[in-house]
Order: C-alpha cells, then sequence, then structure tokens
C-alpha cells in the first residue's frame, strides 16, 4: 500500500529564501531521520513564505503506512516556525 500526502505551510517569520531554506531542510531531515517516509518540496520553490511539502509511505499494509504518514504530519505540524494551511491524501 502506497500513502502519498500533500502538506502547505506559511512561514511567517520568514523574509528570505535563505531563511525559508533553513526551517524547510530542518524539517525534512528531520522527518527522514523519524519516520519511514520520503520527503521533498514540490511547489513554491522561490517563494519566500510559503512551501508545499509531498510525504510517501510504502509498506505492507494500509493500516501501517497511513499511521506513518499521520505521525510525520504531526510531528511537520508541531514546528511553531510555520502554519499549516491545506493536507491531501491519496492512496494507490
Amino acid at each position: 500500500m502506497i500513502v502519498y500526502a500533500e502538506v502547505e505551510f506559511i512561514i511567517s517569520d520568514s523574509h528570505s529564501l535563505k531563511e525559508k531554506r533553513a526551517v524547510l531542510q530542518r524539517m525534512i531531515t528531520r522527518t527522514k531521520q523519524k519516520f519511514n517516509v520520503s520527503v521533498a518540496e514540490i511547489d513554491h520553490q522561490n517563494v519566500w513564505q510559503r512551501t508545499r511539502i509531498a510525504l510517501v509511505c510504502v509498506s505492507s499494509s494500509k493500516m501501517s503506512a497511513e499511521r506513518e504518514i499521520n505521525h510525520a504530519l504531526h510531528f511537520l505540524q508541531s514546528n511553531p516556525s510555520w502554519e499549516q494551511l491545506e493536507v491531501w491524501k491519496d492512496y494507490l
């Protein structure tokens, strides 16, 4: 089972692409280390206050893949540096 999620964040305190990328890379690296997911920024690469991140988890069961994605999303949402705008999930 493959679970795919997209989440969009706004980084209000960012005043440059350098500040945005510092927050983004820190969270992407930590998420990859803590959870069995692949993570990448997929949109708004040249916008300094927004980002859209994709997460993918592949597992033998839908329940375990969804649980891993949900834990990763909760971890990303817990960062006080940004605010979640929307989440979208799909099951393949």
